[in-house]
């Protein structure tokens, strides 16, 4: 970084930070409403905080590095659908479950679990929410974003500090933003996140501008290297403008082709099964009941506040994919070689043991596995790996002269299930390419240094990380303090509360903070991934009870705690049974019988009223016509993206 990059990254940082503050200032967290004003911005917030800050809480480093690492590799333009199914979501949140949640005054989205069904589903949902909000996605964004930092910054030393470590530049973002909700809470956060939310969308939108015009300069034979087309040629890419050599190189038939929303029913990840329920899933929780993200809405103004902000933040999901998705397409086409080494740099460790085990070590017992584009890049290391197995499980001889990458590695598969039955210890995944390096990469690669375009660029991501941090540090801290310390301490006072919740933020950062170093094993896969499937424990049975709780008047109290204990144990048993199944797949399974399940309860034992839920009544509750024609036009926008990309 040169010195005006600096002086940007470090002015735009502080400005933001600053004008948070100040915005924030004059809360009297001591005053009868001082719970309100900290955790909730003193339920104030307009259209366009609602709406900016929702996208720079939402989208972070887990979408930069994840989704655009998960477009890099097989599933491409398929990995879009999370942004422009939540668009619809959006829509739906705005005119079904906001204008109940604002009705009911609640402070978080558990509180509300207490007033339709009993106390213990709230205390339930409260203690898994907040477990998981701190140990999943606030962890995930500590790792992605010092991700960011350990590819750009490599071999670089702060005040000592090697950058390229990935626990150093954990500690350096967990740590800023705990300071920074720690001071300003929920207003500062989305006064922050009205500067970010536009910062980030204009980054991006550089980025995707220069990852573009590489891809014209670029050399068509290096290219092919990185086609999903077997037809394209070098003469056909020598003529072709940047948007046509994307669309030619990626173009490719399912299962190869990345330019496809709808992927086969065997995919791994977004078969085309999970785009007609499972994908709905974790939309609805995100965007509707994660507190993280609602939280945002709940401090709206007014309903018709709140409901224009959502459209709003529907239609700049749409923006997304073009900012994160194709950029990660294109970083695979560009720069498959620079994600090669940083595998390499990945599988340091995994291949010191195997070379112990060879040599008879203590990681002798261990089985080795790989996958094909690591026995594409080194087959013959991948063979020994599977000679090593074989003397270990002690089967037949294997015959491995001549296979193709794709044939050693059924081979590993199989080797890998022989030794899961006997119960010896695996070895995490040695990998071909390390796809949660692609936007770093872009960064470094596309970026000049000395004018100040780097610097901003920096500082909005980096900002955005913050943004986010602080966004799901905020709401930890507010389900911890109103849904469990508050329960307790009924006559605590407003100071008392605001205190609480500061200490709060302290000590789950320390615990993300000793998670997140961890998330870079091969193990856990892509970022985005792990996020999205570890969340099936708990969202298509947060999903199931608040539909009938919101539309189902007469379904009994005990369909809440049904619903929240017998979710995680379908979704453990189907991965633990059936890990073949795509983990989408799974929520809808889960999801299906949770229904069934509630569904027969209700028939059962109805409720001889339905329950008279809390009203807030400084609340205005007039819906917006505006936000409704809006919202039109946003379904209709995604439906012809979809048409596009089909």
């Amino acid at each position: 970084m040169g010195w005006i990059d600096i002086f940007v990254f470090v002015g735009f940082v502080s400005s933001v930070i600053g004008i948070g503050l100040w915005k924030s200032r004059g809360e009297e967290t001591s005053s009868e409403h001082g719970a309100q004003d900290y955790f909730l911005a003193g339920r104030g917030l307009t259209w366009w905080l609602v709406g900016f800050s929702l996208i720079a809480a939402n989208i972070s480093t887990e979408q930069f590095v994840g989704m655009s690492g998960e477009a890099a590799d097989w599933l491409g333009m398929a990995i879009a659908s999370y942004e422009w199914m939540a668009a619809i979501t959006l829509i739906v949140v705005a005119f079904v479950f906001l204008p109940k949640f604002l009705r009911s005054g609640i402070y978080t989205i558990p509180e509300f679990l207490e007033y339709r069904y009993n106390p213990f589903a709230r205390t339930v949902m409260a203690i898994v929410t907040m477990i998981i909000l701190v140990g999943v996605p606030t962890a995930s964004v500590i790792y992605s974003g010092a991700k960011v930092i350990s590819v750009f910054f490599q071999g670089q030393t702060l005040l000592g500090l090697d950058l390229g470590d990935i626990t150093v530049g954990c500690w350096i973002i967990g740590l800023l933003a705990a300071i920074y909700v720690f001071v300003g809470g929920l207003k500062a956060c989305a006064w922050a996140d009205l500067l970010q939310g536009a910062a980030l969308i204009l980054g991006g939108a550089v980025i995707a501008f220069l990852v573009l015009q590489a891809l014209g300069k670029a050399d068509p034979e290096q290219l092919l290297e990185s086609a999903r087309n077997s037809e394209v040629t070098a003469a056909q890419l020598a003529d072709a403008g940047p948007v046509e050599r994307f669309m030619v190189l990626n173009r490719g038939e399912l299962p190869d082709g990345k330019l496809h929303m709808v992927r086969p029913l065997d995919d791994k990840k977004i078969p085309w099964s999970a785009l007609l329920i499972g994908l709905w899933i974790p939309n609805f929780f995100d965007w509707g009941l994660n507190q993280y993200i609602t939280q945002r809405t709940l401090g709206s103004k007014s309903l018709a506040e709140g409901q224009k902000g959502i459209v709003f933040a529907a239609f700049l999901k749409l923006i997304i994919p073009f900012l994160v998705v194709i950029p990660g397409i294109l970083a695979f086409n560009l720069y498959h070689e620079d994600l090669k080494v940083h595998a390499d740099v990945k599988n340091t460790q995994l291949l010191a043991d195997f070379a112990a085990a060879e040599g008879g070590g203590a990681e002798s017992k261990r089985v080795f596995q790989f996958n094909e584009a690591y026995a594409r890049h080194y087959p013959d290391v991948a063979a020994r790996m599977l000679v090593h197995n074989r003397r270990l499980l002690q089967t037949d001889s294997l015959e491995l002269s001549n296979l193709t990458a794709a044939e050693l590695t059924v081979l590993s598969k199989k080797q890998v299930e022989q030794a899961e039955e006997k119960n010896l210890p695996v070895a995490d995944q040695v990998v071909g390419f390390d796809f949660d390096a692609a936007f770093p990469t872009l960064l470094k690669k596309l970026l000049p240094a000395g004018n100040g375009l780097l610097g901003f660029v920096l500082a909005a991501i980096f900002g955005a990380v913050v943004s986010s941090l602080a966004s799901m540090l905020n709401s930890a801290s507010t389900i911890f303090t109103m849904d469990l310390y508050h329960k307790v301490r009924r006559g605590a006072s407003q100071y008392e509360l605001v205190t609480v919740g500061r200490i709060g933020t302290v000590v789950f950062v320390l615990v993300a903070l000793l998670i997140a170093p961890n998330l870079g094993s091969p193990k856990f896969g892509n970022i985005f991934n792990f996020i999205q499937e570890f969340q099936g424990f708990i969202s298509p049975g947060v999903l199931a009870i608040f539909l009938f709780g919101l539309l189902v008047h007469r379904a009994p109290r005990s369909v809440g705690t049904v619903g929240l204990i017998l979710n995680p144990i379908l979704y453990g048993g189907l991965k633990w049974f059936a890990p073949q199944i795509a983990f989408l797949d799974r929520m809808a399974i889960c999801f299906a019988i949770l229904l069934l399940v509630l569904d027969i309860m209700t028939r059962l034992w109805p409720l001889e009223k339905p329950i008279d839920l809390p009203v807030n009544p400084s609340m205005d509750l007039t819906s917006s016509t505006t936000a409704k024609f809006f919202g039109g036009v946003v379904v209709v926008l995604t439906l012809v993206l979809y048409g596009v990309f089909f």
